[in-house]
């Protein structure tokens, strides 16, 4: 039995359902509100497992595992971006990390996967960015700050337990499900699909440039396909591990990937560059290719034409 916390977000939904196209029988806990995603309705109460349950609460986590029997924990928890106080967003991440780790050593779970961000990166000048590169202590949002935390402490924790703890540096995730519209391919999708403008009220730097960089942008099913990967290894050499979409993508590249789809989409962008990218802004994936057979299906492309059809027939 594979326990998922946060299995009711964006990755959270897509990795369930890649375990349980593997065969394997999942739990997934949900903080508030039930929903019963299309994604996997047919197997709720068959293979998969819905729990209420509060990673701040020891207690309940721990009630998850032990009832549940659970061999592996993927721990996906993540509170919105500004939707916390300080005080809170503090202890649900660190309090939340902790009690997942203790659950697991008590019920003597096989392996945590415990979700780390590519934003790590954030204070290197250029990359591609790799697992073994030297980290700045300090940081630019509470994203990077708290996953160099997750990782320094589960991996300690770790080494004082004897527990097999994995740290995955998730890239720029998009696809179906996404709900925020933080990240430019949806934002483009959305408003192509729509028949709108994108909005850029909020966006760093307002409307994009076309040769800067966007990272490592990777559809939503292949980095839960990532994630399987690395719960089913059996003898992973490494402890933490990129999974993304491997690949130097320019912000201009998305709008165009858009319009091979829907050529006649309103999608501003400015010519030229910010001065503000970062050169091979992207991430290298070597590690989990050779450990774990990890390989993207979707260019950004591919992924942008997939979930343009995704939207089209699906409401949000």
């Amino acid at each position: 039995m594979i326990l998922i916390t946060g299995g009711m977000g964006f990755i959270g939904m897509h990795t369930a359902r890649k375990f349980l196209d593997a065969g394997n029988d999942v739990v997934i806990t949900q903080h508030s509100a039930r929903r019963e995603p299309e994604i996997f309705r047919d197997d709720i109460g068959k293979r998969l497992q819905i729990e209420r349950a509060d990673v701040a609460r020891s207690a309940e986590v721990l009630d998850v595992v032990l009832k549940h029997s659970v061999t592996d924990i993927v721990h996906l928890v993540a509170p919105r971006l500004g939707a916390l106080s300080p005080d809170a967003e503090f202890h649900l991440n660190l309090d939340g990390l902790i009690n997942v780790l203790e659950a697991g050593r008590m019920g003597g779970v096989r392996r945590v996967l415990v979700a780390s961000s590519q934003s790590v990166y954030g204070g290197l000048r250029e990359g591609p960015f790799r697992e073994d590169a030297p980290l700045p202590v300090t940081s630019t949002n509470s994203t990077e700050t708290f996953k160099k935390c997750f990782e320094i402490l589960a991996l300690h924790y770790a080494d004082r337990t004897k527990m097999d703890v994995v740290s995955m540096r998730i890239g720029g995730i998009y696809g179906p499900l996404y709900y925020s519209m933080f990240n430019l391919p949806s934002r483009y999708c959305h408003a192509a699909v729509k028949g709108t403008t994108p909005d850029f009220g909020n966006y760093p730097g307002g409307v994009p440039f076309s040769e800067d960089e966007g990272g490592d942008f990777c559809y939503v099913k292949d980095v839960a396909q990532g994630i399987q990967l690395l719960q089913a290894s059996d003898n992973l050499s490494h402890r933490i591990y990129n999974l993304g979409g491997g690949q130097r993508v320019t912000l201009g590249e998305i709008p165009a990937a858009v319009r091979q789809v829907l050529p006649n989409a309103d999608l501003p962008i400015q010519e030229g560059a910010s001065g503000r990218s970062r050169a091979n802004s992207y991430a290298d994936i070597s590690r989990a290719a050779e450990d774990a057979g990890y390989a993207p299906e979707h260019d950004i492309r591919s992924g942008v034409a997939q979930y343009l059809e995704w939207l089209q027939t699906h409401a949000e």
